[in-house]
């Protein structure tokens, strides 16, 4: 009996204690215990903490602002922005938070959402050079090229000696068409890295847009003497030899890229698309297809593979190819005179006749500019910044 006494008195004793425990939890944290978490690197039972007060204080601003940066450091960035918009949207003016949003928004991939919050920051610090770069690396991002201009080239010339963020500026006149603003980079980063090959490309690029093909090909040249592993050398250079109707010397510059990435899909194209010019059309099929299997978006592997098609008289095979290349390239004269050649043998006079007053009425070509092949395609990551990270 003074067993089971005392067995029920620890008993008794456990249950109050685990009963004290619960109604501690039960009651609402304070900012202190939260913080406390924080000091601690306890992020989950911060955040725990965090949400009850929000909760219980829907009104906090502060308390929101608090909760974003927990969630911030755990990673969760979507939720950090949920957060930072409730605390602006209770006080607009707390300080950091919009530099918090906008970087919330940046880690996610979300660059169009990252600019404003990161231009509220910086109206309270205009000198920023972080800002500066975040919100062009935002506008990079979200391909806007012309855009971001301006504020990568206020931290260039605020940092002249950082490398990296100066073949970023030039990439971005580069992509926007702003040919010699990317020559005058060009020139800086040459002489701080004379044996780059990325360098030699970018003058490359930027001497094919303005139509300098026999001085981007010097440039292509030294890239690819410099580094014949680089990615998009080989291609490059097979461009613009390409561009020149040298189609052998182009062939072998894109075997030497394929060499290193199979699946390049312009290599794939532009091999296939030389063999035609060479009279070798039955070289290309299994290449164009190989290629739109890689990249389903380049007008000219659907044009090749229709007049392919169209020569062999699959004739309904190269309709779809046509079309295709149609929606892909609507100003290339090309789609629309091969389109109305088809048509016409297939026997449908009123479409054939409506694509040749297409070609006829076209009167600027597609733009064929080496950078247009290597521009990122929407959704891609800009390139690394020291200041996004």
């Amino acid at each position: 009996m003074k067993q089971i006494a005392l067995f029920s008195t620890i008993l008794v004793h456990t249950f109050l204690v685990v009963l004290l425990s619960s109604q501690a939890l039960a009651q609402a944290p304070s900012s202190s215990t939260a913080i406390a978490f924080e000091e601690q690197g306890r992020w989950p039972e911060a955040e725990k903490a965090w949400r009850q007060i929000t909760k219980d204080s829907p009104h906090d601003a502060a308390a929101f602002a608090s909760l974003g940066v927990v969630l911030s450091r755990e990673e969760k960035y979507s939720d950090a922005a949920s957060a930072y918009r409730r605390a602006l949207a209770l006080n607009p003016h707390l300080s950091g938070i919009p530099l918090n949003l906008g970087l919330a928004e940046f880690k996610q991939g979300r660059f169009s959402s990252a600019i404003e919050p990161f231009k509220t920051a910086l109206q309270a610090d205009p000198s920023s050079v972080q800002l500066h770069t975040l919100i062009g690396m935002s506008y990079y991002g979200a391909l806007k090229f012309s855009d971001a201009v301006p504020d990568l080239q206020f931290a260039v010339n605020a940092t002249p000696e950082n490398l990296e963020l100066r073949n970023v500026l030039a990439q971005a006149c580069l992509n926007a068409k702003k040919y010699d603003c990317a020559l005058d980079q060009y020139k800086q980063l040459v002489a701080m890295a004379p044996d780059s090959a990325p360098v030699h490309i970018l003058a490359g690029e930027a001497l094919d847009g303005l139509r300098r093909t026999d001085e981007a090909i010097v440039e292509f040249q030294a890239a690819e003497k410099a580094s014949p592993n680089e990615p998009n050398v080989h291609f490059g250079l097979g461009y613009l030899l390409w561009e020149k109707k040298q189609f052998s010397a182009a062939m072998e510059e894109f075997q030497a890229e394929l060499a290193i990435n199979p699946n390049h899909a312009q290599a794939l194209t532009y091999l296939a698309d030389s063999n035609l010019e060479l009279s070798h059309p039955e070289l290309a099929p299994s290449l164009l297809e190989k290629a739109i299997q890689a990249d389903p978006g380049i007008a000219l592997a659907h044009l090749d593979l229709g007049i392919v098609d169209a020569d062999t008289g699959h004739r309904d095979e190269a309709l779809r190819e046509l079309t295709t290349a149609e929606k892909l390239s609507p100003t290339d004269v090309t789609v629309h005179w091969r389109l109305g050649r088809l048509y016409r043998q297939m026997g449908k006079q009123e479409e054939a006749r409506v694509e040749f007053d297409k070609a006829k009425g076209i009167t600027k070509a597609a733009d064929d500019a080496l950078v247009d092949k290597l521009t990122p395609r929407p959704n891609a990551a800009p390139p690394a910044s020291p200041a996004a990270k």
